[in-house]
């Protein structure tokens, strides 16, 4: 797959882009069709809760994969299930340790729309960093919330994750106020705040150039449920951890 040229260019010129999910799905092809999406979103009901949060909280799940992909190979092929493992500078609440989440189910991980996206996050990656042998992993996030309970879609603040490019999609958003995206330089001064509103509204992120987070979550109506749901893919040059 091409990298298109507008998100390429925002993401040269400023370190990241913001797509509306109207273009990232017309970029998907067959994958972006309707009867390929509905199965990969109900799979957000499907996730386990995050058992890893020091900070105590259970308003977190998620499940994950891995994938390797090679210089002239198209495709990423998934790997063995591993734990997600982050250093501690680049996740400073819940870094340091291995933490075995859930594994992504089967069904998703090969779907259509995932393909598609991994395709279309690898493109990009090549763009702004050349081929290179990737280690890829892939994060479905639930973040929920209640009356007098948030959620935190990324408690270790903003940051960076120590990988080389990172692509956010929206999932859903239900019963939800908060959850923007907070985009910032190294000296923390504020380069965009935005919502990912829509299904598949998208934020690229050149990660070693800008940090990124979430601002907390709650229920816009208090009785009822509440939850964000996002994708999370990134592409790290060279092999998987050791």
């Amino acid at each position: 797959m091409t990298a298109p040229a507008g998100p390429l260019a925002d993401l040269a010129a400023k370190g990241f882009a913001r797509v509306p999910g109207t273009t990232l799905i017309g970029l998907m092809g067959e994958a972006g069709r309707a009867e390929a999406l509905a199965p990969f979103f109900a799979s957000w009901g499907r996730l386990e809760t995050d058992a890893f949060m020091r900070d105590g909280g259970r308003y977190r799940r998620r499940r994950i994969a891995n994938f390797a992909a090679e210089p002239g190979v198209p495709g990423h092929v998934r790997g063995p299930h591993r734990p997600h493992f982050q250093a501690v500078v680049h996740n400073t609440l819940n870094g340091g340790v291995d933490r075995w989440f859930a594994a992504m189910e089967d069904a998703v991980a090969a779907s259509a729309p995932l393909t598609a996206l991994l395709d279309l996050g690898r493109s990009m990656a090549e763009a702004l960093h050349g081929p290179q042998p990737w280690f890829v992993e892939a994060h479905q996030f639930r973040i929920e919330a209640a009356a007098g309970a948030p959620g935190f879609p990324t408690p270790e603040g903003v940051h960076h994750d120590g990988v080389d490019f990172v692509l956010i999609a929206m999932i859903a958003r239900t019963n939800l106020t908060g959850g923007e995206t907070v985009i910032e330089d190294d000296a923390g001064h504020r380069l965009a705040q935005f919502v990912l509103q829509d299904p598949l509204d998208t934020a690229m992120v050149d990660d070693p150039r800008v940090m990124h987070g979430v601002t907390p979550v709650a229920p816009a109506d208090p009785a009822l449920p509440s939850c964000r749901d996002v994708l999370v893919l990134t592409w790290k040059r060279g092999g998987a951890p050791g």
